[in-house]
């Protein structure tokens, strides 16, 4: 097995990110060297990923340092300590709220259940090795905060959608969370089979389908699932998409959360559904060099 890594400057991260995600759709792994240098990494075969000597290139306007090795047979079980349970808890909740909005434990199929009350903790049972959000990603975590957030704040729970659904984490969470009906879309075929799968084996029942954001024009912009008040859209993309999906969304949701944004990011991206959908911002989180964002119609 070839671990290819790529080291660069934080400011320049996006860029980067964006073209390994185009190399491997199913998630990348990201280390933090030091306050401005992050390294990301794919694996794969001898013949799926080239073996390089270490070198200085250029991705874009951004240089970045290319390194390769070799892992040893027994990598599976070393590459399991990468992937470790994570906790999301629940937000305060009103006495007299509409329902009891539980903590979320997102966790790879060989760790162990934990004995906890449902009610108190809701798991989500992902497999890391299929498609991107595992839960252990500041992006995918940031997203389940402000889902969890949103859940608490309205007292009836509609139709959502998961753009760029990934492992299904995020729609999988909301569908146990109440929302319903629960869509989500991803262009990789992987991560539409790594969605479903992993829904199925938490015994919850979300749609997923294949979709191009730039080709396709986006589902559910009717009046049947955008009523006001209604459709909850949830986006853990990179910048560009984001500013895409502003342009595709033709009926203004009640909710949208934005996650995969750099925190310096966030204001543009918050003002580009702003100025196209008159979508104002509630709430906005930051982990490290990462954000996520709450908006919601006037």
């Amino acid at each position: 097995m070839i671990r290819l890594a790529v080291r660069v400057r934080r400011e320049q991260a996006e860029l980067v990110l964006a073209e390994l995600l185009e190399l491997a759709p199913s998630g990348v792994e990201e280390v933090q060297v030091d306050v401005d240098t992050v390294e990301y990494a794919v694996y794969g075969t001898p013949g799926e990923l080239p073996h390089l000597p270490d070198l200085n290139a250029a991705v874009g306007d951004a240089l970045v340092e290319l390194s390769t090795s070799e892992l040893p047979d027994d990598w599976h079980e070393r590459w399991k300590q990468f992937h470790r349970p994570v906790t999301i808890q629940a937000p305060r909740q009103p006495a007299d709220g509409a329902r009891h909005v539980p903590s979320l434990r997102v966790r790879p199929p060989w760790e162990p259940a934990i004995a906890r009350a449902r009610e108190e903790m809701q798991e989500i049972v992902i497999d890391p090795g299929q498609a991107f959000g595992t839960g252990g990603h500041a992006s995918t975590r940031l997203c389940l905060e402000l889902l969890l957030e949103l859940a608490v704040a309205e007292r009836e729970l509609g139709p959502l959608l998961d753009v760029g659904t990934g492992s299904g984490v995020l729609a999988i969470a909301a569908a146990g969370l109440g929302f319903e009906p629960v869509l989500g879309l991803d262009h990789e075929r992987e991560s539409v089979q790594a969605a479903r799968e992993n829904a199925d084996v938490n015994g919850l029942e979300i749609e997923v389908r294949r979709f191009d954001l730039r080709t396709q024009a986006l589902p559910w912009m009717d009046p049947k699932h955008c009523p006001p008040g209604s459709l909850v859209v949830l986006a853990n993309l990179l910048r560009p998409l984001l500013i895409e999906l502003a342009g595709a969304i033709t009926c203004a949701p009640a909710h949208l959360v934005a996650g995969g944004l750099l925190k310096g990011e966030v204001d543009e991206v918050a003002g580009v559904f702003a100025e196209r959908l008159d979508l104002i911002e509630c709430q906005r989180r930051v982990s490290g060099e990462w954000a996520a964002v709450w908006l919601a119609a006037r």
